[in-house]
């Protein structure tokens, strides 16, 4: 299930938006596609990006995958406590499970993710495909 307050991008990230931070992190889907994570590699505290620049990856016992930033901003916080412990985002991907915040420059970006309820009908189109 993916709670309506997040926002979706096809690569399969989540946003929270709380006032002008973002919580980013990974979906669920995500998450259980990838297997066993083992490893996450995120940026500084500090770094600015566009939306849909490369902001990390993330290490699987299946594959390594890259993390895309699904809108523009400022990097506030990364969660020290996945990282040190990747499992955490398997156990709560949406939740104790986050990866990084940022201090976000637009909301027009949010605008253009998808709701909960067009990820999942787009994650149900694509393994449709498979």
């Amino acid at each position: 299930m993916n709670p309506d307050e997040l926002h979706y991008t096809q690569s399969h990230e989540w946003v929270r938006i709380d006032g002008d931070i973002g919580t980013i992190g990974i979906t669920d889907h995500a998450q259980k596609e990838l297997g066993e994570i083992v490893y996450l590699e995120l940026p500084e505290v500090g770094h600015v990006y566009n939306a849909d620049e490369e902001f990390g990856t993330v290490e699987s016992v299946k594959a390594v995958s890259e993390l895309f930033i699904p809108i523009s901003g400022e990097i506030v916080e990364i969660n020290r406590s996945a990282v040190a412990e990747p499992g955490i985002v398997n156990d709560d991907p949406l939740g104790d499970g986050w990866l990084i915040k940022l201090k976000v420059t637009t909301d027009d970006e949010v605008r253009k993710l998808m709701s909960a309820e067009q990820y999942a009908e787009y994650v149900q189109a694509e393994e449709k495909e498979k």
